[in-house]
């Protein structure tokens, strides 16, 4: 169970960064960092919250 946890959010943090980098490609270099931000927050927090109990 926590194996496919764990794939679910791999899946968001690509998902996610790859959404960032065609922010950075099209030159939106502040909405890039931050999605990116937001693709760290996502793969960390579940670690914090859930896994570490």
């Amino acid at each position: 169970m926590v194996i496919i946890g764990w794939l679910a959010i791999l899946a968001v943090f690509i998902y996610t960064s790859g959404f960032a980098l065609s922010l950075w490609k099209a030159k939106n270099k502040t909405g890039a960092i931050a999605v990116f931000i937001l693709a760290l927050a996502c793969a960390i927090v579940p670690y914090l919250t859930y896994f570490s109990v």
